[in-house]
């Protein structure tokens, strides 16, 4: 039998995870494809050339790519020397957004800010992969006290106050609140904390949420919060059709005018300016409408794969924190992947998601892709 020394090395040997390496590249090729078809009239529209957002998005591809190639030379556990570190810093990012003539602030969100050069960035991607690291890191130190209610599921949920908080109060950003939440109780989850404990939090979550929602529907509050009057919209977005439900009604349209073939790849009627930025969090319905049911099918098998080799990369890991660093990065994904698709079906309310490797956006492609890169190098001996 081999020792647990040789069977280690045998995956640190390994170079890479081929299946899942395929994937990431079809992923990519399909999603700068999809950027430059769902953005060319916003970009017109705006004054520049049809290409201009697939540009960015491929030049942001390149150099990940690149990042990919560097960061694969770093052992994954140096990592885990620094989760404190890394912590404080994901949490001390998000800060960036209170330095004047740095925020860029739209529709009220000061999520994004501005770097020379660079564009724009949202400093919450980055905290994203800072806390998977972190959450590997403490669960995997600590995993002797996940089975008790306060050691093992109060005391980890408490260090996501600080960065929800900053979200939530700061960047109006319940979305990336919502995301680091969900990975941070899945980590747990896999890490040994009790699912009793889950169940419980999450009941009295839902009842709570739920009550205030009521109460501020009955009492007239919605009237002054757009999270609630997100909802009223999902409840029956063709009721306030051309205001608050717009978004869904037209994402819905290009979903439905797809029918099973699509309507060709450049064939989308409803990103001419129907959708506001198709190329953004809603460039699923374009796919949808181009490519049709079974387009939509075949990317849903792809990231289905790709969730299926992340699973069992980290079943195959040859220690915890690289499990369940595996496990946050894939969960990154596929909660992403599931809660986009379900926005721009209308099966929850509009919330701004975006779809992995779809969505525009050079930086957070940038950091996705060194996070794959960066987990996945080592587990692959499947």
């Amino acid at each position: 039998m081999p020792t647990k020394a040789k069977k280690a090395s045998k995956f640190i040997n390994n170079p890479f995870d081929f299946i899942l390496c395929i994937i990431v590249f079809i992923l990519l090729a399909l999603g700068i494809v999809m950027v430059l078809s769902a953005s060319a009239p916003s970009a017109l529209a705006e004054g520049g050339e049809a290409y201009e957002y697939a540009g960015k998005q491929l030049l942001f591809a390149v150099i990940g790519l690149i990042a990919m190639f560097f960061i694969s030379k770093i052992d994954y556990r140096f990592y885990k020397k620094f989760y404190w570190p890394i912590y404080f810093f994901s949490c001390a990012i998000l800060l960036l957004v209170l330095i004047p003539g740095l925020v860029i602030e739209v529709g009220g969100a000061k999520r994004w800010v501005g770097i020379p050069g660079l564009g724009q960035f949202q400093p919450s991607e980055l905290t994203k992969i800072g806390l998977i690291v972190f959450y590997a890191g403490y669960l995997s130190d600590h995993k002797d006290e996940l089975k008790d209610f306060w050691r093992g599921f109060v005391k980890p949920l408490c260090f996501l106050i600080p960065p929800i908080a900053i979200l939530f109060f700061i960047q109006n950003h319940l979305s990336a609140s919502l995301i680091i939440a969900m990975i941070a109780c899945v980590m747990m989850i896999i890490a040994g904390a009790r699912l009793l404990h889950f169940i419980c939090a999450g009941i009295v979550g839902v009842l709570g949420a739920g009550a205030y929602i009521i109460s501020q529907i009955t009492s007239g509050g919605a009237e002054s919060n757009f999270r609630i009057d997100r909802i009223i919209s999902f409840l029956d977005p063709w009721a306030d059709a051309t205001d608050t439900g717009w978004q869904v009604v037209q994402s819905l349209y290009a979903i439905g005018s797809g029918g099973l073939f699509g309507t060709g790849l450049g064939g989308s009627k409803q990103k001419y300016l129907y959708i506001s930025e198709p190329q953004n969090d809603f460039i699923f319905s374009i796919v949808a409408e181009e490519l049709g049911f079974v387009g939509c099918v075949i990317i849903i098998a792809l990231f289905a794969v790709f969730i299926w080799r992340g699973i069992l990369i980290a079943m195959k890991a040859p220690d915890n924190f690289g499990a369940l660093l595996a496990t946050g990065i894939t969960s990154l994904v596929a909660i992403q992947v599931i809660l986009n698709i379900a926005v721009v079906t209308s099966s929850m309310p509009n919330t701004g998601i975006p779809l992995p490797f779809f969505s525009y956006g050079g930086t957070a492609l940038l950091i996705l892709l060194s996070s794959v890169r960066c987990t996945f190098k080592y587990f692959t001996s499947l």
